[in-house]
């Protein structure tokens, strides 16, 4: 049995040949990205490893005035913290052992473009003062150079971390966190969006059949079941590899069934994870949203129940003062509260 036809979402068509969306949460991201057509300003980029964030970024590109560069993408957990302050900013020859020639670092070669600092959250912590300042001033000092370097680059982060807590702990700048959040994006997981698993694997099957060339496979609704049902941990990413991995392993013409399937796939339930905590999520649009439903709720009772008292509302909450009151200002929490932040 052949998958449904996917659901295309026109209106990223100019941006994203053939955008898979058929969710509502997926359509308001969208919105989002269309919203940001015309405008240079610092995105923030949130959600889950394998949601697509990278994805999302480039449509953000490719609907900029930027598009007819380059779009430079970094990941900011591949290197300690000297190597990430060569690569980013660049470096004069002899500046240090090794430096055999000048570099002149990815910010510099994605001049014109947009550079995309995935993880933003693992970048070194000594290395973060010099991108605040790049972000704020537009200037770079290669090392070993004397004098900064103005350089116009449009800066796209993404991270599935908690930033709020890496600042409370130290170990993310709340100033650089302030200056990346300028616009911040979330790309719910897949689980949120099961109506999109289907299309998604349409595509993805298509995709693998031509590119390993094993023309007419197809999956049984038996598996399709399964994909609906499975959670998904690994999110876009890991059904794309499951569909990949089920095509190169079938003969063309062939019909993939669950027995194909991973183990952890084939006898899935649809079963829910043990529950992380107390709260109850009401339904909400998207997960952003159920999220920040969560936090307030959760934030407002621990408030109530220790009359208002910060800190023991800090402690209920497994938060440092600091991010608790990050926390109470985003989601606008904090009128009339006086925070000690140090």
């Amino acid at each position: 049995m052949a998958p449904p036809e996917p659901s295309i979402d026109r209106s990223l068509e100019p941006l994203l040949p053939g955008f898979v969306s058929a969710s509502q949460a997926m359509a308001k991201l969208v919105e989002q990205v269309q919203r940001l057509q015309g405008n240079d300003l610092t995105v923030l980029i949130t959600g889950e490893s394998g949601t697509g964030k990278e994805l999302i970024a480039r449509a953000i590109h490719v609907g900029s005035h930027r598009s007819a560069a380059m779009f430079l993408p970094y990941n900011c957990t591949t290197t300690g913290r000297d190597l990430a302050d060569s690569q980013l900013f660049g470096h004069r020859r002899g500046s240090f052992t090794g430096a055999v020639a000048d570099q002149p670092g990815l910010i510099r070669s994605a001049a014109g473009g947009t550079l995309f600092l995935d993880e933003i959250g693992d970048l070194p912590l000594d290395v973060q003062p010099k991108l605040l300042r790049f972000l704020e001033q537009s200037e770079i000092m290669p090392i070993g150079d004397t004098r900064p370097q103005r350089v116009d680059v449009r800066v796209v982060a993404a991270t599935n971390a908690d930033l709020e807590q890496r600042v409370a702990e130290g170990k993310f700048r709340e100033d650089l966190y302030y200056r990346l959040n300028v616009i911040r994006i979330h790309v719910p997981p897949l689980r949120e969006r099961r109506e999109e698993i289907p299309h998604l694997s349409t595509f993805f099957l298509r995709e693998a059949s031509e590119r390993l060339g094993k023309p007419d496979v197809e999956l049984s609704s038996d598996s399709l079941d399964a994909f609906s049902q499975y959670w998904w941990p690994g999110n876009v990413r890991q059904l794309k590899n499951e569909v990949q991995r089920a095509v190169a392993l079938s003969a063309p013409g062939s019909t993939i069934e669950p027995a194909h399937l991973s183990p952890e796939i084939s006898h899935t339930r649809l079963t829910a994870p043990p529950a992380a905590g107390p709260a109850r999520v009401r339904p909400a649009a998207n997960l952003a949203a159920a999220i920040e439903q969560v936090e307030r709720e959760m934030i407002q009772e621990a408030l109530d129940r220790a009359g208002g008292n910060i800190s023991e509302t800090a402690r209920v909450l497994g938060l440092t003062r600091r991010g608790l009151y990050l926390k109470l200002r985003r989601l606008g929490l904090d009128s009339g509260a006086e925070v000690d932040t140090h």
